[in-house]
């Protein structure tokens, strides 16, 4: 069963959290990550760290990333290492990647091309 948040509306961020056949939550998040919403993915990545050994954010349906929402990965990746759970990153679009890229966190958080891939990781 699919857990959803946000309204599907250009400036919003919508959060689909799902359960893998292991155990591992898959975040799928569609829209933007920014200042608005960073508060909410954060929080749905720490509740789904706390509640699973493994997480993944599925990237592929976001389309733009501030430095909130860079914040709000950061603060999920530190408090995974904490629990001892994992935190990676599945499919960005070249947009989303290249930020990653810029300020590093592509190389602080495992970063897959797929959602398959993160998974199988």
């Amino acid at each position: 069963m699919a857990e959803t948040e946000g309204a599907a509306v250009p400036d919003r961020l919508l959060i689909t959290r799902t359960t893998a056949e292991d155990g591992t939550r898959v975040v799928t998040l569609v829209g933007e990550a920014d200042l608005d919403s960073s508060t909410r993915l954060r929080d749905t990545l720490l509740t789904c760290l706390a509640s699973a050994p493994a997480t993944v954010a599925d990237l592929s349906g976001l389309t733009f990333m501030d430095s909130s929402g860079i914040n709000a990965l950061i603060s999920a990746h530190q408090a995974a290492q904490a629990a001892g759970a994992r935190l990676s990153l599945a499919a960005p679009r070249e947009a989303v990647l290249r930020v990653l890229q810029l300020v590093g966190v592509d190389t602080l958080i495992p970063c897959y091309p797929s959602v398959e891939a993160a998974l199988t990781a």
